[in-house]
């Protein structure tokens, strides 16, 4: 009875747009108006298609989702997907998918998007031409990609060049080819394009503008370009990105308006020609303008919600303004950026050198900011868009704006009036911030996840951040970065204190930097600190670790422990292969080949780790540090050992990087992989550094974990030489361990690291901060330094007394209860005394 006295909602497409839809419907508890059903075409759930890119440099489909399954079914939204609605009655108010279900409705919405738009030209159809628009088109992309050398992009714009960054992250050569005379001719005039070209044929595409394709050359398959002017282009892969066209067509069935040249006509209050449909994102056009942008789709996502459940909200039209990094490039445009809404004094700053373009225009009177364009620095672009949106009267030093500097002649974030739009993408205001802030949001992680804002498009991140430092300083609040009680500082301004002061011990730094005896938290973390500094045997420290330190090995279920001793490279020996069985053997020990090419030896006593490891380190094994917060393994394939596809011999790299690495201390531990060619079969791209083998060298990614939160790296260099690479290797190491907080994984760091990558390049690769011969020199001194832990206590005696399971007794604990599974030997269950008939209780 309930159910049936609520209308019922359809809306139609399930992209970002619709999403939001669904979301403003859930939080203005539209459930309570409407039973909702989404028809979606594609087989997934809403993702967020501004980061596409991603996919290629590591992020998977689920990390890009807005929301899963449940979350719909959570808000009692009916999803379809993988099922396209094709017709819509208006007389019996039904729509029709192609599943063959029938659905009433009485209210409709119109969220089908757009289409990429294809020229019609010779050969296009063949295979190896692609579209960029879905998570399919890339995952095609990604898989023919692995056969192309040469690939082009048709299409300048922001897609077009988003294309070609994720083919040069693929290791394929590309070019640009662009009808117009410059890149991206809706956002940028001709100076800011030539820089624009500069910069990213630097990064080694070519581009190639004024060029309009007459055919595509191939027997069934691309083998090249034919353009107008007579000239052509070898490429064996073709990705078109020429612009997009509303998915106008159910609109057109059912005879709703529809403009000539595509689109279906809105009012103000979002609806079509039927009054019970509305049309919002990309298939709508208001005022005659269609709007290509997220945030413009989600105001009206958000008009349309609220006209549903009966309050009254126009939409008067949205602003454009972005702000995109594109190969690495900022590139922005806001408000009027050529200068055409009104008569305007152009202020322009160019600088070749740095690769910077900027233009501001002012109004006729010197009063206002209209609206401008940069390109290579968009730092100031929060603010510029600020003075534009809140008409703000200029300061006097012109200068000052557009050459960036805050401090004498800008805009203080406290100046914002609060009601001033900071992030477009989910219409938060600067007073929703400091609200926000006031609330107990000290964080900018957790300011974004109670405001939303800087999780759109990210544009607004800085903005967001001025107003967060702001707003604690104006109220006079700090946010502590304090280690624990007995340091008043951070793991890294520890580091900082115990390098330049040259302490070595624990007891030293808390008597001059702490206060009272220490706990759980700093002792290891100060430990930590002393080893990757000074190199020390751990064991010197062994009073501030935990037992894997204290004892050289994982502690496992029943008071056992794991013996996992170094495999460079996962290459070993026939001879060593049989040592390791004779110990398993002698010592009765479970035996698995790890995830990182080692080979575990498990259910040691601790007495006995001392006898087991004088055989290993007589036969020539390390310890491989797998007890400890230090460099684990580097994964590696066969390369061109044996492999008939590999390009580098990986295996042989794998093992220089691993014997240069093993036993350095850090934050946390670190895995590596090196992989012989773009297969990847080392699974490189998913530890915190990888390096895979291309044709002219090494391309290096960091940031990179598996585990719980699994991550890909992100492409730092590409094509390097080794020396090159292990510089890179040894500055980004070096700087984590730097600056790392306690216990933080290297993704978890480079995702907090102000900048994120490119700050990571600027620094390691450009030596931005002048450390880089300091980062490779400390390197050197922990690389020269090194000492295997486990041979350091077989040839000590004293240290050897240490390993007894009993404080005052050298006595083996006799309680430990063990069954045999598989053929082996392993710890009994805590709750199951006896199992089934396969295990052997002993």
């Amino acid at each position: 009875m309930f159910r049936n006295a609520k209308q019922e909602l359809i809306i139609l497409g399930n992209g970002m747009v619709s999403y939001k839809l669904c979301e403003y419907m859930a939080s203005r508890k539209g459930q309570k108006h409407f039973n909702i059903t989404v028809f979606g075409e594609e087989p997934r759930p809403a993702y967020d298609r501004l980061n596409l890119t991603q996919f290629f440099s590591g992020q998977t489909a689920e990390d890009l989702t807005l929301a899963g399954k449940e979350w719909y079914e959570d808000h009692g939204i009916q999803l379809h997907l993988s099922d396209r609605a094709v017709e819509i009655d208006r007389k019996l108010c039904v729509v029709k998918s192609e599943s063959g279900l029938e659905v009433p409705y009485d209210k409709l919405v119109l969220a089908t998007g757009s289409y990429p738009f294809v020229p019609p030209v010779d050969g296009i159809d063949k295979r190896g031409v692609f579209v960029y628009r879905t998570i399919e088109d890339l995952e095609a992309i990604k898989a023919y990609a692995k056969t192309a050398k040469n690939a082009a992009v048709i299409g300048g714009g922001l897609l077009g060049l988003e294309a070609a960054r994720a083919l040069i992250d693929l290791g394929v050569e590309t070019s640009v080819v662009e009808f117009s005379t410059r890149l991206m001719p809706r956002q940028i005039d001709d100076k800011g394009s030539r820089l624009l070209v500069k910069e990213i044929e630097a990064l080694g595409v070519s581009v190639l503008l004024e060029k309009v394709t007459s055919n595509v050359c191939g027997n069934g398959c691309v083998t090249g370009m034919e353009f107008t002017d007579e000239t052509s282009l070898d490429v064996d892969m073709i990705v078109v990105s020429a612009g997009i066209r509303p998915r106008d067509e159910l609109a057109r069935s059912c005879e709703l308006q529809v403009h000539e040249r595509g689109g279906v006509v809105v009012d103000d209050r979002l609806a079509t020609s039927d009054p019970d449909i509305f049309a919002i994102g990309e298939v709508a056009l208001h005022g005659g303008i269609i709007y290509g942008l997220v945030a413009p789709g989600y105001e009206m996502a958000e008009v349309v919600a609220a006209n549903l459940v009966g309050e009254k909200k126009t939409f008067t039209g949205s602003d454009l303004s972005t702000k995109l990094k594109l190969m690495g490039v900022d590139v922005a445009n806001f408000g009027d950026a050529f200068g055409e809404s009104e008569p305007c004094l152009p202020l322009v700053y160019q600088n070749d050198v740095e690769g910077v373009y900027k233009r501001l225009n002012i109004s006729s009177d010197g009063k206002r900011l209209l609206g401008g364009m940069l390109v290579g620095d968009a730092s100031e672009y929060g603010q510029l868009l600020q003075l534009v949106k809140n008409e703000i009267v200029l300061p006097s030093n012109l200068d000052a704006l557009i050459l960036g500097a805050k401090s004498s002649g800008g805009i203080a974030v406290t100046d914002l009036p609060d009601e001033a739009q900071i992030c477009s993408c989910n219409n938060v205001s600067k007073g929703e911030i400091v609200e926000a802030v006031f609330n107990g949001c000290m964080q900018l992680g957790t300011l974004k996840t109670r405001t939303s804002a800087g999780t759109g498009c990210g544009g607004c991140v800085p903005l967001v951040t001025d107003i967060l430092k702001g707003t604690l300083a104006a109220e006079g609040l700090t946010v502590t970065n304090h280690l624990c009680e007995h340091f008043a500082y951070s793991r890294q301004e520890l580091f900082e204190i115990v390098k330049i002061n040259q302490i070595q011990t624990f007891d030293d730094l808390i008597a001059q930097y702490g206060t009272g005896n220490g706990c759980e938290v700093c002792k290891p973390t100060v430990a930590s600190i002393l080893a990757s500094l000074w190199n020390d045997m751990i064991m010197e420290h062994e009073t501030l670790q935990d037992t894997n330190d204290r004892f050289l090995a994982n502690i496992q279920r029943g008071g056992t422990y794991s013996i996992i001793p170094r495999v460079p490279g996962g290459e070993i020996t026939p001879e060593k292969l049989i040592v390791l069985g004779e110990v398993a053997q002698k010592f009765d020990l479970y035996c698995k080949i790890t995830g990182g090419q080692r080979i575990d030896l498990l259910g040691a006593r601790v007495e006995q780790l001392p006898e087991i490891w004088e055989i290993l380190v007589k036969a020539g094994f390390e310890s491989g540090h797998a007890y400890g917060k230090a460099m684990r393994t580097v994964k590696s394939c066969v390369g061109t050992t044996w492999c008939r596809y590999a390009v580098q011999d990986s295996t042989g790299f794998a093992i220089r990087i691993e014997e240069r690495y093993r036993g350095i201390r850090a934050p946390h531990k670190i895995k590596a992989a090196c992989s012989g060619c773009m297969r990847e079969c080392a699974e490189a791209q998913s530890k915190d550094f990888g390096v895979v083998a291309t044709e002219k060298g090494w391309n290096l990614y960091v940031g990179g974990n598996g585990g719980a939160k699994p991550q890909h790296g992100i492409l730092l260099a590409t094509d390097l030489d080794e020396e090159t690479c292990i510089a890179y290797i040894d500055r980004f190491l070096m700087y984590y361990i730097y600056t790392a907080d306690k216990l933080t994984r290297t993704a978890t760091w480079l995702n907090n690291l102000e900048g994120g990558i490119d700050y990571l390049k600027n620094v390691i690769i450009e030596d931005h901060l002048g450390i880089c011969d300091q980062l490779e020199h400390d390197m050197q001194q922990l690389v020269d330094t090194y000492e295997c832990e486990w041979k350091a206590v077989v040839e000590d005696p004293e240290k050897r007394k240490h390993f007894r399971h009993f404080v005052n007794a050298d006595d083996a604990d006799d309680n430990l209860k063990w069954i045999y599974e598989r053929g082996q030997k392993r710890p009994a269950n805590w709750d199951v005394p006896a199992l089934n008939g396969k295990l052997e209780v002993i």
